[in-house]
């Protein structure tokens, strides 16, 4: 087993488990991406992560993430070193605990990821191979304390640069942020909003996120205010998403992982023109 944490490259991609094809893979691993986020909750058995794996070359496959309440942790393991063996420091772990609404079980979830890691730790999955999604300070604590890092998820580069700060300066800090390549900004909001809005704006954890980060109750409610939009939807050309992508990595992102809207759209051209302006 490799002892490294893989190399994510700066620039990763985010998208459901569901919706990324062979053929969508190899595009991405060709346009010169380090990561693809696997997310919405891939199944213990992690056949949609081998499965890319088997698809692509060396582009390292993560999840984004696991939850901890429908993958159980000891299935997860079976399923870490499954991959590892045929694959060996292409598969980074991605965990999180959800959000109170999604499940009836939803209880004291900063010692439910704990006991998660315990298990996972029984099963012989190394620290450096996993990551929390982590957005208030005691899971972003944990995150640096048992895991390699944190993958934020609906965040700005202003959470960005207290998450390094709570991490440290060595630990992985990989944010999601949404983008459209939609150089109008009433149709980028257009296009932005809605998925922002349900479920992420109506669920207590990333709203208690976005307060801490100062937006009001407000700015949050009714659909977000263009403001809050603007800042977690990066719209506009492809120059002007990768300068607010780079604003991650100078926050102290050591990658960050663009999630192309609309959601059921052909990501194909933003992916390859984002990697363009983005990529040195």
């Amino acid at each position: 087993m490799t002892t490294n944490t893989p190399d994510l490259g700066t620039l990763g991609i985010w998208r459901n488990f569901t919706a990324i094809p062979p053929e969508l893979a190899r595009s991405i691993e060709s346009n010169g991406y380090g990561t693809i986020w696997l997310g919405g909750s891939p199944p213990a058995d992690l056949t949609s992560a081998e499965e890319i794996l088997d698809a692509t070359e060396s582009i390292v496959v993560a999840t984004g993430i696991v939850n901890i309440w429908s993958a159980p942790a000891k299935e997860i393991a079976e399923s870490f070193h499954r991959i590892e063996k045929k694959h060996p420091g292409r598969f980074l772990l991605g965990i999180g605990a959800g959000h109170p609404e999604a499940v009836q079980e939803y209880q004291k979830p900063y010692d439910a990821l704990v006991q998660y890691l315990d298990v996972l730790d029984d099963g012989g999955v190394p620290v450096h191979r996993r990551v929390l999604a982590a957005l208030g300070p005691k899971v972003l604590k944990l995150s640096a304390d048992r895991t390699a890092g944190a993958h934020p998820y609906l965040t700005t580069p202003e959470h960005t640069a207290i998450a390094r700060e709570i991490l440290g300066p060595d630990k992985v800090l990989a944010p999601e942020h949404k983008v459209v390549l939609e150089t109008d900004p009433a149709k980028g909001r257009e296009i932005g909003r809605p998925p922002v809005d349900y479920p992420y704006l109506r669920l207590q954890n990333y709203i208690n996120n976005l307060k801490r980060l100062g937006y009001t109750a407000e700015e949050i409610g009714n659909g977000g205010s263009d403001r809050l939009i603007d800042a977690l939807v990066a719209h506009g050309d492809a120059e002007a998403i990768a300068r607010r992508l780079h604003e991650h990595i100078d926050a102290g992102a050591s990658h960050v992982t663009v999630h192309a809207l609309p959601d059921d759209a052909d990501p194909t051209v933003t992916y390859r023109e984002v990697a363009a302006a983005f990529l040195p």
